[in-house]
């Protein structure tokens, strides 16, 4: 049975027993759960629905959801079955069937779907725990021993292994895992489920969530009790095909063969081979999904998650010595494995090989660079006798080049040595501390937010939303409630739009039926389904109950609807003009102005600004038709819709089209104009860098926009005016004055920098090394281009022999220049390599001549160090 046919028949088989087959949600959780970077588990994107925050589509469903784990990242490769990103096939109960179905199903699938003998299958439970107050799970036992399940077969496993629970509080409960037998000629004696062994695999989970974990080890019965199983495809398939270890399954094998043909080595020749070819293909297939579900890489949250699993698969590309290009290989070869299932992989082909091309060919200049330096420590280590590279060594190659801890960690080990890993982490935390200091002062009191929910909660009743069709609602007050000095109202009906999906919550008025009492909505909390308002009352008091009318304030949500609409035209336009790797990675869209951040390596030229803001106000100017339109999600993506980074959808969505939708379909709950036309004028105030891999974009449209028009042109005729001449010719006039100015100062700098500094003082740093004169300096200059011309007055002096080597900070750049005598160059120091060396520590690059070679880097503040370099690498070919 191969991974496709599992996949189809579990689903299938819970088809047929009344569960509704939900699509896998994103690897990317909803913005609403922050309580991972990525999905982690079947039942993560089913939360809501268990917490019931939600009302799920049905009680019972069953899903095969994209999962990703960073736990066991340093044993992919040196296991059989570790992996990042894998599958989970699960079966789901909220509040329907218990223990009981959930046994029954697994059993029944296990035997005649899987055609699994009964003999063969193991089964653990939980043995009980004192702290908790729980007992063994006798019901559970029961249930297992009236299929048939002898008891010396069903092991009672500590709470460790048989208690799930997601954290110190909160819903939790036993589990009873399922184990197939391969036989007692495999692994040891004493084996049995729940250890670490090869004979008994584990293939299913079934959670049995019963308790609310109040507090810890305090435990409550749960009002509604759930199931949420777990059974990785994968693994499964492993077990169907009779296969040791997953990558020989046939989800894998064309990954690996894909690994030999590149690499032109063969899986089984050695451990270091095997090791490469299985990062390869699990980190190719972790990176190609995060990439389709619109993670970016960078150096932060789930961007550093891609980004690592993406350096180490180079890494090892390199180590095999595979040709360039060879994620987008892989890319491709995992799109023909699982495309047809996963439809995004081939929906978000273009963005998927430009990120991965782009970072291969990124890193790879990084691994030249940090490779050198990582060997320069290495070799330091075994000169001195030490069995560990210093924290503070790894923490640099990390600050300056990029290069991944867990890289540095693991290319050492290769090597026998260590690392100061607790240095290394007490390190990032200072320099976590330090970037944070700022924001964190004063963040303190409870969320307020979460008081909204806990409020409405106790309301009872889920308001309407009637804020699309009208923008005042007479309606009445359903609860109020006072906490931490603001108050919290529950309308019956509200037009008052919540913050969601980038649009801020509408602002508004609250009124009195009999004009004795008005109050000022001052947010719009979204809760699901629902809302509260935080309003100031400025006039009498509200009451539960009360008749009111709610007005929204009309200037506001109208500019807030152009903005809204010129971000979906924004975001076209981007993707027509740059590509459609495009992809929204955040968005703020208030009365003010637009912000939209998206998903590019580089800035955008004058150019490509000026096509998409023509672009935009040219859809503009042909006053298409707006309209949102709601159907089915399946629907809303074969019409091509765009989703919104990190939001959950329904079976049922809301889209909005533009024109006939030839240009611009998204996925939406926000309000927008009913007409292109209505947005009036589109202009960019700003772009800039929002993240690593990712740009921003500010905007104006309507009455901002053309005021910023007329404030640029009233400041272009003040400048006209104090250079005498035309608004038409005043750019040029200031351009052509800026560089006369430029000339003039580069200069006076550059004379000033050559006559002032002590040339005595360096002449007396001279130092001979073997018989030949030698200078390392660090000096001030204002302009590098003053170096040559100091490194002659200093040979001048020194007869015309001997090595230089000057530093210069410079602003937030660093200046290196190496000058070597003709004879000392006969000697072995040539110029070129030795500010290789030296501007590998300052992170840039030059070269040169033998005889004279210079060089530029990010870090100035290393300028020390990359002199230190200099003298070694000379100390070392003098001597040899």
């Amino acid at each position: 049975m191969n991974t496709d046919e599992i996949r189809e028949r579990f689903l299938a088989f819970f088809e047929k027993r009344e569960h509704t087959r939900i699509p896998s949600a994103s690897l990317v959780p909803s913005a609403h759960d922050p309580s991972a970077l990525l999905t982690v588990a079947g039942m993560h994107p089913l939360k809501p629905y268990f917490l019931g925050r939600e009302t799920p589509p049905s009680p019972r469903l069953t899903s095969c959801q994209k999962c990703f784990r960073t736990i066991d990242i340093d044993n992919v490769g040196n296991t059989n079955r570790h992996l990042t990103f894998f599958e989970m096939l699960g079966n789901f109960s909220i509040g329907d069937y218990f223990k009981q179905g959930a046994i029954e199903l697994a059993w029944e699938l296990s035997l005649q779907v899987f055609g699994f003998d009964a003999k063969d299958i193991w089964v653990t439970v939980f043995e009980g725990d004192e702290q908790l107050g729980v007992g063994p799970d006798e019901e559970a036992i029961a249930l297992w021993e009236g299929l048939g399940v002898p008891s010396e077969r069903i092991v009672r496993c500590l709470r460790s292994e048989n208690f799930w629970q997601a954290g110190p509080t909160g819903p939790c409960g036993p589990c009873s895992e399922l184990y197939v037998d391969r036989g007692a000629h495999i692994g040891e004696p004493g084996d049995l489920p729940g250890g670490e062994n090869e004979r008994f695999l584990e293939y299913w989970n079934l959670v049995f969530m019963q308790y609310d974990q109040v507090e810890p080890n305090r435990l409550q019965e749960l009002p509604a009790r759930n199931i949420d199983t777990g059974l990785g495809l994968d693994r499964m398939a492993a077990i169907m095909q009779g296969k040791r270890s997953v990558f020989e399954t046939d989800g894998f094998k064309p990954l690996i063969e894909l690994g030999e043909e590149l690499s032109r080595s063969s899986y089984g020749e050695s451990f270091e081979v095997d090791r490469a070819l299985r990062i390869l293909a699990d980190h190719s297939r972790a990176m190609t999904f995060l990439v389709a579900d619109g993670v970016v890489p960078s150096n932060e949250d789930r961007g550093y998650v891609l980004r690592r699993v993406m350096r180490r698969a180079i890494q090892q590309g390199r180590t095999l010595e595979m040709a360039p290009g060879f994620l987008m290989r892989y890319s491709q070869r995992v799109r023909e494995l699982m495309g047809a299932v996963y439809p995004e992989l081939s929906e978000q082909r273009h963005a998927i090989e430009t990120w991965l091309a782009a970072e291969e060919e990124s890193f790879g200049r990084t691994l030249e660079q940090g490779m050198g330096v990582l060997r320069f420590h290495i070799d330091h280590a075994r000169d001195h006798g030490l069995d560990h590279v210093h924290a503070e060594d790894a923490f640099k190659l990390h600050d300056t080049f990029g290069f991944p801890f867990e890289l540095t960690r693991e290319l050492l080990a290769q090597e026998g040595l260590g690392v100061d890993e607790a240095g290394f982490r007490e390190l990032m935390a200072e320099q976590r501390a330090r970037a944070r200091a700022a924001g964190t002062a004063g963040a303190t009191g409870a969320d307020p937010r979460e008081q909204a929910r806990l409020f409405a909660e106790q309301a009872g009743l889920t308001t309407r939303f009637t804020g699309y069709e009208i923008e005042r609602q007479p309606t009445s007050v359903a609860a109020v409630a006072s906490t931490d000095g603001r108050l919290l109202v529950k309308l019956a009906e509200s037009p008052f739009y919540p913050a969601g999906g980038g649009q801020v919550s509408d602002a508004g008025v609250i009124e009195c039926e009999h004009g004795d009492c008005l109050a000022r909505v001052e947010n719009v909390y979204r809760l699901g389904d629902d809302q509260a308002l935080e309003v100031v009352v400025e006039q009498g008091e509200l009451h539960a109950q009360e008749r009111v009318f709610a007005r929204v304030d009309h200037g506001a949500r109208r500019a807030t609807e152009r903005n809204h609409t010129a971000t979906h035209l924004l975001h076209a336009a981007l993707r027509e003009r740059l590509g459609a790797h495009v992809r929204q990675a955040g968005s703020y869209v208030g009365p003010d102005k637009l912000r939209f951040d998206f998903s590019h390596a580089s800035a955008l030229t004058g150019d490509e600004l000026r096509d998409v803001e023509d672009r935009v106000n040219e859809w503009i100017a042909q006053g298409d038709p707006v309209r949102p339109i709601t159907t089915t999600l399946d629907e809303a993506k074969r019409l091509g819709a765009m989703a919104l980074f990190g939001e959950k959808y329904g079976v049922l969505v809301r889209m909005v089209e533009i024109g006939e939708g030839e240009y611009s379909r998204e996925l939406c709950g926000g309000t927008h104009v009913r007409n292109t036309a209505e947005i009036g004028a589109f202009l960019i105030s700003s772009e800039t860098s929002s993240a690593a891999n990712v740009r921003r974009i500010e905007a104006l449209t309507g009455p901002a926009a053309v005021e910023l028009l007329r404030e640029r042109g009233r400041a272009l005729d003040e400048i006209a005016l104090t250079l005498r001449t035309s608004p038409e010719r005043a750019v040029g006039v200031v351009a052509e004055r800026e560089q006369e100015r430029k000339q003039l100062q580069k200069a006076a700098r550059k004379h000033e920098d050559a006559e002032t500094l002590d040339i005595d003082a360096l002449v007396a740093a001279v130092e001979q090394i073997d018989g030949i004169p030698v200078l390392t300096a660090r000096i001030t200059v204002a302009d590098p281009k003053a170096l040559p011309e100091i490194a002659d007055r200093v040979r001048g002096r020194l007869g015309g022999d001997g090595v230089l080597v000057l530093g210069a900070p410079i602003g937030e750049r660093a200046a290196l220049l190496v000058s070597v005598a003709p004879s000392v160059v006969e000697e072995g120091v040539r110029a070129g390599e030795v500010v290789k060396a030296a501007a590998a520590l300052v992170g840039g690059g030059g070269g040169g001549r033998d005889t004279m070679a210079q060089a530029g880097g990010r870090h100035p503040e290393k300028i020390d160090e990359a002199l230190a370099r200099a003298r070694a690498v000379i100390e070392s070919a003098l001597a040899s």
